[in-house]
């Protein structure tokens, strides 16, 4: 027996290179139409988020500053030329010419004032990134919790009309055989078309969360996905406020960027001061006229008279005292919302606890013994109503609590800083 084998042959070199090209071009282009975890959106925020771009880029022009700092100063070359014509017996006509270089000193005093300038500039954008970095994560992770709370409220609304749905088929029925008044089919209906409208509102605000949390990373996200993901565990053991207060002191980039705020003013301020010292300059050149050569060494020194800097100083000082202001104010910022993030948690905490433990239980129980009194005919379309309205809003608001919860969460873990672990240094 003979088997027929297809033998393909090896892929040319324009083949293989096109093949290449479009691996690149899908690992480059933006994923459509997909499932996306927490995971997946915090991995995409280090290369396509616009803030945190913006504070690398700080950052690097830091560093530049520090470059600067300990650059000496540029000599000065000056030369000229001309002709020299004789005045009187015995001179000599001639070419004369010219040549110096001037070379401003860097005092060591003056020196050391840059560098402490430029040091704090870069303690102070390295701590911006930092911050930038938990608050864009922050923000992402709210946008993506975001998205689950509107698919489940989606999710609810779904079940409400498909429930009042039902409700309304059934009253029909009960009305066309004359077991209910006409009355009951139209709040029937009615309460079945506010569902309609409330399932589609439902639609929108899921979008909505959508477009702010594709604002965080431009065209990199689709326009059509699904967020995945479930509420993590919550905390199970919440240190007391003032605890709470002594750790975000100790470790909130924040208050860290203020602080070096507060000495690169002061740096600034002992650098204006120094700059008052005249800083002279090494000259030295030579000189040729006619029949004679000059050999020249000099300094040059300006006179702080009329200028003693008194601007420049003023403004450093200026800068200090703002600089001390904004560092107060950022530290009140911060413990304001510490309090009100503990507060929020504790209040949604309650609230969750007070349906997980029986709430919820209790209005679907009350659901059911409507239904089943309504299809007995011991109560209205109105018990029975208002019983599914109740129970509806009993799962919104324990699904409002538990998001509420979560975004509590988040700002006190942004707060207290607990991701800094995991940045990139």
């Amino acid at each position: 027996m003979h088997s027929n084998q297809l033998h393909h042959p090896p892929p040319s070199g324009r083949a293989a290179a096109l093949g290449c090209f479009l691996i690149l071009l899908c690992s480059f282009a933006p994923v459509q139409g997909q499932t996306l975890t927490l995971g997946q959106v915090l991995s995409l925020l280090e290369g396509h988020n616009p803030t945190m771009a913006a504070a690398r880029a700080r950052q690097e022009s830091a560093q530049a500053a520090m470059v600067t700092a300990r650059m000496y100063p540029n000599p000065e070359l000056e030369t000229s030329g001309g002709t020299s014509t004789g005045i009187g017996p015995g001179s000599l006509n001639g070419p004369n010419e010219q040549l110096l270089v001037a070379q401003p000193l860097d005092l060591p005093f003056m020196r050391e004032a840059r560098r402490k300038v430029a040091e704090a500039g870069i303690t102070s954008a390295d701590e911006a990134n930092r911050y930038v970095w938990l608050t864009v994560r922050a923000q992402a992770r709210q946008a993506f919790y975001e998205i689950i709370r509107r698919q489940s409220e989606l999710q609810i609304a779904q079940d409400n009309e498909r429930l009042l749905s039902q409700i309304r088929d059934k009253v029909t029925l009960r009305v066309d055989v004359g077991e209910a008044p006409r009355y009951e089919q139209v709040k029937a209906e009615a309460e079945h078309l506010n569902a309609v409208k409330l399932r589609e509102s439902a639609i929108v605000r899921v979008e909505d969360a959508k477009s702010a949390l594709r604002a965080l990373f431009g065209p990199v996200l689709p326009r059509n996905f699904d967020a995945q993901g479930e509420l993590p565990a919550t905390l199970s053991d919440l240190p007391t406020l003032e605890t709470l207060r002594d750790e975000i002191l100790a470790r909130q980039p924040a208050l860290h960027q203020a602080r070096a705020e507060v000495e690169r003013a002061e740096a600034k301020l002992r650098l204006e001061e120094k700059s008052r010292w005249p800083v002279p300059t090494l000259i030295t050149g030579v000189e040729r006229d006619p029949g004679l050569e000059q050999w020249r060494v000099g300094f040059a020194l300006p006179l702080p008279i009329w200028n003693q800097r008194q601007g420049p100083i003023g403004e450093a000082r200026a800068d200090l005292q703002q600089s001390e202001a904004l560092a107060n104010l950022q530290e009140l910022t911060v413990l304001r919302e510490l309090e009100s993030a503990y507060n929020r948690y504790r209040i949604a905490q309650r609230q969750v606890e007070t349906f997980e433990s029986g709430l919820l239980r209790q209005a679907e129980a009350t659901l059911k013994v409507a239904e089943a009194a309504y299809r007995l005919g011991e109560r209205g379309i109105l018990d029975y109503l208002d019983a599914q309205r109740v129970f509806r809003s009993v799962r919104l608001d324990f699904l409002n609590a538990r998001f509420d919860r979560q975004a509590a969460v988040i700002d006190l873990e942004r707060l207290r800083a607990t991701e800094l672990k995991d940045i990139q240094p």
